[in-house]
């Protein structure tokens, strides 16, 4: 087995409703596959645990950013930070894509929820998250590089949009947070299926080398998005081989590819043979990606721990969950006469009329990324509704 890296699809797993130790025992058959190999390489396996481990069943679910954002707790993210670190890992998964950073100025945006929020402050407080995930790097620690206290993973994600907009206006607003992240040791970072002022991030050698690299002095890896490079081109997947260069050449040191992963091999090979993509390059890449594998003690620590099962959706996680929706709500309006709330309701109420689809639905109730990318009604995993509480 060749395999540096498995990527966890939304709504992959090892069967219907996997609980933590049966993703574990997968995980760790693809990782003594890996050990046997030639170098004996551990490989990561990545997910995107996104509000909790949410891909798993059973797992706590947490409330989207965009509702975090709302709770303005710092100390709060980075605690939420910290149990997703821990049920990840006692699912036997080292990395999870998480948490976006972006600053949405447009709610049409795609997967709006992901973002903290409009204002670059409170996304670059969110960043608290970091902390929690994989532990606070000691003072003195060098800027850009990567650092995990314990055997956990962090990464950052861009966003999807079309930004039109001025470099300055970039630096000043969607890029501010990422400064903080770097300056805490992130050890990934996902290029977005966005473009700027109409060039594909994927592709941007100014942005990811120029900028990310050499004057944010970021020393981990980047990552594509799932399928990142097929939509380089147009129709979606046409002219591979020259999406595949673009990519490598601009900066991409790790690439997500769920399906033509033959086909990506063989034109990354050819590009490298034919002196397209130069060997620096390729060493480049493989240096990041061997610099995170050591600082995260992969070769020391490949395969799970058991010990961290018990953390799965126990009682301080879902205490921890009930404190992040009690401070996330957000009230728009509370009755229509200002001198008669409607909040809070009578205790002496006989019946209180509940009243929408979601009341009775748990899926709706976590939203997307929970189980699938997209998310799904009913009883997509264990908890209460709200009819039920």
């Amino acid at each position: 087995m060749g395999a540096g890296s498995i990527l966890s699809v939304g709504g992959s797993g090892p069967f219907e409703n996997a609980k933590s130790l049966d993703w574990a025992a997968m995980v760790d058959s693809f990782q003594k596959a890996a050990l046997k190999s030639r170098l004996g390489i551990p490989l990561l396996y990545g997910i995107d645990a996104v509000h909790g481990n949410n891909n798993v069943y059973g797992a706590t679910i947490f409330p989207h950013n965009i509702g975090l954002g709302a709770t303005r707790d710092v100390d709060l993210i980075r605690r939420i930070g910290a149990a997703t670190a821990l049920e990840v890992r006692a699912s036997g998964i080292h990395y999870t894509f998480a948490p976006c950073v972006a600053v949405c100025r447009d709610p049409r945006w795609g997967r709006s929820y992901e973002s903290f929020g409009e204002d670059p402050e409170i996304v670059k407080m969110m960043t608290s998250m970091i902390s929690g995930l994989q532990g606070q790097p000691p003072q003195g620690h060098p800027s850009g590089y990567p650092f995990l206290a314990g055997r956990r993973w962090w990464h950052q994600e861009w966003y999807k949009r079309d930004t039109i907009s001025s470099y300055d206006e970039l630096e000043k607003i969607h890029m501010a947070p990422y400064l903080d992240c770097i300056s805490q040791g992130v050890c990934t970072i996902m290029a977005s299926y966005s473009s700027w002022n109409g060039t594909k991030l994927h592709n941007s050698h100014f942005l990811l080398t120029e900028i990310l690299k050499d004057k944010l002095g970021f020393k981990g890896f980047i990552i594509s998005d799932s399928e990142g490079l097929d939509r380089l081109s147009n129709p979606h997947g046409s002219n591979y081989q020259q999406s595949v260069l673009s990519a490598i050449s601009a900066g991409i040191d790790m690439v997500m590819v769920p399906f033509r992963f033959e086909l990506f091999l063989k034109d990354l090979m050819h590009l490298v043979e034919s002196g397209k993509v130069p060997m620096t390059r390729i060493d480049d890449a493989v240096e990041r990606i061997l610099r995170v594998k050591f600082v995260s003690g992969l070769f020391e620590h490949p395969l799970s721990d058991g010990s961290l099962l018990a953390t799965v959706s126990c009682e301080l996680h879902k205490k921890l969950a009930r404190e992040a929706v009690r401070k996330s709500l957000v009230l728009l309006k509370n009755g229509k006469d200002p001198k008669k709330p409607f909040l809070p309701l009578d205790r002496s109420a006989k019946r209180i009329l509940v009243v929408g689809r979601h009341a009775d639905d748990l899926g709706y109730q976590c939203g997307g990324w929970t189980k699938t990318w997209d998310g799904r009604g009913g009883r997509i995993t264990t908890g209460k509704f709200l009819l039920a509480v």
